[in-house]
């Protein structure tokens, strides 16, 4: 993994071509899934599933963001109930079980709300024994990764990949503890969020989530 503070990705585009170039070992394979996680790591995905000619879905991860601090995560809650918290984090800030069932309850119906608005009506790609490459627009903390790498676990995918174009070293350490795989070109030593090697980082919107789910679904019938 390389390590440039002064590189950025002009866009989410170009960082998923980038990433979509280093995974070319998985390029044509019948038993590829690409699963984004949303809303930033679709336009990543679309990119990487066109130049692997895989087919893209959705995987969908909520962050449970501190009481007060929502920004910084205490954890994450994943599709099929699966919930990952960052012990540290809840210990630091004496954050009580009170306090994560509150949170939990609030990001579950968002996730739910979201699934209904993304899919369309279509269900969910197959996980069991297929390999699942998990992608995002980059890592910070890694609670929201874990969270989908232990829930396509539960879901018996035969290998998990997680693909990301810039992360921070210690999130990506772990996360190598927990999938078969992790790609992650670069790795930068002063890493503080995702957004800050992107020149472009706008937000990516609900339609633009479901436009391009619809125009890979179309290329890959």
């Amino acid at each position: 993994m390389e390590s440039d503070e002064r590189w950025a990705f002009d866009d989410r585009g170009a960082a998923g071509r980038m990433l979509g170039a280093a995974l070319q070992h998985y390029a044509g394979r019948g038993d590829v899934t690409v699963l984004a996680l949303p809303r930033g790591g679709v336009p990543v995905a679309y990119e990487v599933a066109v130049a692997l000619g895989a087919p893209l879905d959705l995987f969908l991860v909520r962050k449970l963001g501190v009481p007060g601090h929502r920004e910084l995560a205490m954890g994450a809650i994943a599709s099929g109930g699966v919930r990952v918290l960052n012990d540290d984090v809840v210990r630091w800030y004496g954050i009580t079980p009170d306090d994560i069932e509150r949170v939990a309850g609030e990001e579950a119906r968002e996730l739910q709300r979201r699934e209904a608005a993304y899919r369309e009506g279509h269900p969910p790609a197959p996980i069991d024994g297929r390999t699942v490459i998990l992608v995002d627009d980059g890592v910070a903390t890694g609670s929201t990764m874990r969270a989908a790498v232990t829930a396509v676990r539960q879901r018996n995918a035969a290998r998990v990949v997680v693909a990301v174009p810039v992360g921070a070293r210690e999130a990506c350490d772990e996360l190598s503890a927990l999938a078969d795989e992790v790609v992650c070109p670069r790795t930068p030593a002063l890493f503080t969020a995702v957004g800050q090697w992107y020149l472009n980082f706008e937000q990516t919107t609900d339609e633009e989530v479901r436009r391009l789910l619809s125009v890979r679904r179309s290329a890959h019938r």
